[in-house]
């Protein structure tokens, strides 16, 4: 028996859409980041672009556990002497670009590598509930009900 190698002609790629409202944040990124690497497929080969093409809508809406919300920090630096900067989540997820905290969750839970960012891709974040990707016809997966804990009520 020979272990199975996907070629390029074997991937199919599906389209996907991904409600965020309510979902807890590190929960949804895990499973996306599975579905853009492809380990859901039974084919799963770790050196091909095997997984689908996943968009998230409701990204503004997405949960954080505890008091990350507030106390959870992203930090850049603007390569000048002393140019480290931070944001919390709360202001990234009520700022301009909310959907830059899904992406950069899901960018965090890929390796480090070319194909992780060719896999990165495959994947739209969008704020609202509307995305540009109808005529992709894409499957509704509905996190919310896997597992009693992805979702969280807003207090």
């Amino acid at each position: 028996m020979k272990t199975f190698s996907a070629t390029p002609a074997d991937i199919e790629k599906k389209w996907i859409v991904i409600d965020a409202e309510g979902v807890v944040l590190g929960r949804l990124a895990s499973i996306v980041a599975m579905r853009l690497r492809g380990k859901h497929k039974p084919s799963f080969t770790p050196n091909m672009d095997m997984g689908d093409n996943v968009i998230v809508i409701n990204a503004d809406k997405v949960q954080l556990t505890g008091k990350k919300r507030t106390d959870k920090t992203y930090y850049w630096h603007t390569g000048h002497p002393g140019g480290i900067k931070n944001r919390t989540a709360e202001q990234l997820l009520e700022g301009a670009h909310p959907e830059r905290v899904v992406t950069q969750a899901v960018k965090r839970m890929l390796p480090g590598n070319r194909l992780a960012r060719q896999q990165m891709t495959n994947l739209r974040v969008y704020a609202s509930a509307e995305h540009p990707h109808e005529a992709q016809s894409p499957e509704v997966l509905d996190v919310k009900s896997m597992n009693s804990k992805n979702t969280r009520v807003a207090k």
